[in-house]
Formats: C-alpha cells, sequence, structure tokens
C-alpha cells in the first residue's frame, strides 16, 4: 500500500470496528483481531439507545454531551433501518427528586447544545395525556412531564453492519483469535502462538484493554471502573419510552420498547473482569421494584421473558459509579494506541480521533 500502514485494530467491539473501518477509509492496510464473534459482549448488551447523555449534563460533561447528541444524528441519519428517533417522557412528581423547573432547564440546554437536530425539542405534557398514552402509569401525585428526543437501535444488527462497511473498505477480520500479547515495537502475538508484526496497533479491547497492557508488561496511565449494567426484558408492550429516577435515589433508569417487549434497565454495579457478566438476582428484584413503582397498583406485573448484562469500561474517575465520567482517553506507547472507556453513541467521533492517533508519526527519543 503506497502511503499506508499495517495496522492491528485489537477488538470487534462497536469502537474496534468504527476504528478499522475509518482506518481502512484513510488508506491503511487493516487487520482486526476479535477473541470471540464479533459484537458478542460490552457492545450488543446495551439500553439499545443512542443518545446525548442527559444525565451526564449533572456532572458538566458538555463536551462529551455535544458531541454525543450530534453523533445520536448521525447514525439515524447514516442508517435509519436500523436506528430511528425515540420520544421519550421524564414525568414530573409531587416529591420528585427533580423539579420541573430543574428538567426544563436541563432539557432546554439539551436541546441548545444539539442545535440544528434532526429531531424534535423538548415539550411539556399534561397529565391528562400522559395518562391517555400510556394508562397503566401511576398517577397518584403526577403533575405532568416532559416528552424528550433521542434515538433507539439494535445494536448488535447495526454493529455488523458496521463490520460489513468494513469489510467492504478492505479490512481483514479475524473472528475467535485472540491477542495473547501486543509490544511498543508493534508486535503482535495471537493466542495461538502466531507472531506477526505491524506499523501501529490500536488496542481497542474495552473492558480488557488494560488487561491486554498488563498481560505485555506495559503500564496503563488511566485505570478502569468495570461497571455492569443489567437488564430485563418484560413479556409485554410499551406503550411511553420513559426516563425515570429510581424510588429514593438520584439514579435514572429506562422503561424503552424493544422488538414488541419492554426493556427496563440499567444498573451499575462494580465487578472482576473474569467475574460471570450476567444480571444477578438482586438487581433483578431492584429493576422490578423501580418499574412497578411507577406502573397503577391494578395494572398486572408482566413476566420475564429475558435478562442480559454488559460490562462497560469508564475510566475510574469517582468513588460512586454513578457519578464517574462517561469520557473516553487515548494513550500511546511507542506504536500503540490504547483506548480507555468509550460509548455505543460515540463510537465514530471516537474512530476519528483513533486514526489521528494511531497514524501520527512516533516520537524519537531524545539523543
Amino acid at each position: 500500500m503506497k502511503n499506508g500502514l499495517e495496522i492491528a485494530v485489537v477488538g470487534g467491539g462497536i469502537n474496534g470496528l468504527c476504528s478499522a473501518w475509518v482506518l481502512a477509509q484513510q488508506g491503511h492496510a487493516v487487520s482486526l483481531f476479535e477473541r470471540d464473534s464479533l459484537m458478542q459482549a460490552t457492545s450488543r448488551s446495551s439500553s439499545k439507545l443512542l443518545h446525548g447523555g442527559l444525565r451526564y449534563l449533572e456532572n458538566y460533561e458538555f463536551r462529551l454531551v455535544r458531541e454525543a447528541l450530534r453523533e445520536r444524528d448521525a447514525w439515524i441519519a447514516r442508517n435509519p433501518q436500523l436506528a430511528q428517533p425515540l420520544r421519550l417522557v421524564l414525568p414530573i412528581y409531587r416529591g420528585s427528586r427533580r423539579s420541573r423547573a430543574l428538567v426544563a432547564l436541563g432539557l432546554w440546554l439539551y436541546d441548545h447544545i444539539a442545535g440544528k437536530s434532526i429531531l424534535p425539542k423538548a415539550q411539556w405534557l399534561g397529565r391528562e395525556e400522559l395518562l391517555r398514552r400510556d394508562p397503566q402509569l401511576q398517577g397518584d401525585g403526577l403533575l405532568g412531564g416532559y416528552a424528550f428526543s433521542d434515538g433507539h437501535m439494535d445494536d448488535e444488527a447495526l454493529g455488523l453492519w458496521v463490520a460489513a462497511q468494513a469489510r467492504a473498505a478492505g479490512v481483514q477480520i479475524h473472528e475467535h483469535s485472540a491477542v495473547q500479547r501486543i509490544s511498543p515495537a508493534g508486535e503482535l502475538t495471537l493466542a495461538s502462538g502466531q507472531e506477526r508484526n505491524f506499523d501501529r496497533i490500536a488496542n481497542i479491547a474495552g473492558p480488557w484493554a488494560l488487561e491486554l497492557l498488563a498481560q505485555s508488561n506495559l503500564q496503563a496511565e488511566h485505570r478502569l471502573d468495570l461497571v455492569r449494567g443489567s437488564h430485563l426484558v418484560l413479556d409485554a408492550p410499551c406503550p411511553q419510552a420513559y426516563l425515570l429516577e429510581v424510588p429514593h435515589e438520584r439514579r435514572i433508569f429506562f422503561v424503552l420498547p424493544w422488538q414488541g417487549k419492554t426493556l427496563v434497565g440499567t444498573t451499575e454495579e462494580r465487578q472482576d473482569l473474569h467475574a460471570p457478566i450476567a444480571c444477578s438476582a438482586t438487581e433483578e428484584a431492584y429493576l422490578l421494584a423501580a418499574y412497578q413503582h411507577y406502573r397503577h397498583s391494578s395494572a398486572p406485573m408482566p413476566a420475564i421473558s429475558n435478562r442480559f448484562a454488559g460490562l462497560r469500561p469508564l475510566i475510574y474517575s469517582a468513588a460512586d459509579p454513578n457519578r464517574a465520567t462517561r469520557e473516553y482517553a487515548l494513550e500511546r506507547q511507542g506504536r500503540i494506541t490504547t483506548v480507555v472507556g468509550g460509548k455505543w453513541t460515540t463510537s465514530m467521533a471516537l474512530a476519528e480521533k483513533v486514526a489521528v492517533k494511531v497514524s501520527a508519526p512516533i516520537a524519537q527519543p531524545a539523543p
């Protein structure tokens, strides 16, 4: 390849796939290595949302929200079959921890940061309108609520669509090819023992990125906060998507339509990298109680048809994982670029930054 580099991408989740696609479009020869199958871990276990992160405003993460809102719209425009607009409601009750005035300010800021979005702005809906839309919503103390826009997606299908675009751009994808070690000199060793040399290596293995560095006797600049997010799929249609406060907490959770059923999530539980990634009985009870709190007392409780969980690789920044930053960071060690953190919605924006970092000249040691 005349001007391109030989680049290895480690990780077949959405961030790795988007990065490989962008690098190939820029003329590089890209090989992607995934230890299992594509899109089978964290990237397929999301809340199925393409969103700017309304609650991130409470942590003053304005840069991330701006980027995520732009990327939310871009995904919907890029593949409208697998990513569509979604209108959510945030109801306000007497005694809600966030007042109507505070929510109104937050949503005004959310829409303002979004700029000339393709999605409609937030609006207030009265109590009667909310109960008309969803007669099973708890009406006691309900004042009304705000409808606002984000997007939803089929995360696995959309990720596999990205993989198809990457292959079409020339990316060589190797599934079931675990990487055991990498070196700043560009050496990559597979678990099979095969060794290969690359001009650059992009370590985008999500929760396993820093473990790969440790296995390679390399020290990371950041720490990862591994946080499990669990979800329930209830066997009932969802008449309205919601963003809701967990009772007696400032945490929020979502109630969303998913494949004709109702998706409820998510939790935030720290866990070890090698522990089973599954919804615990405690998390299940927590989500069911939160969901039932907002249902009319006569509303039947749907059966659980599925449970799933994903392990989010957050940059360690707070004792409470709910307050941890959703930002991402890029580290460079010789020919290796490592991604720490990263969100589904911002995967293409991250990919553009990875491409710049990976293809930058290698700094020479001072004489």
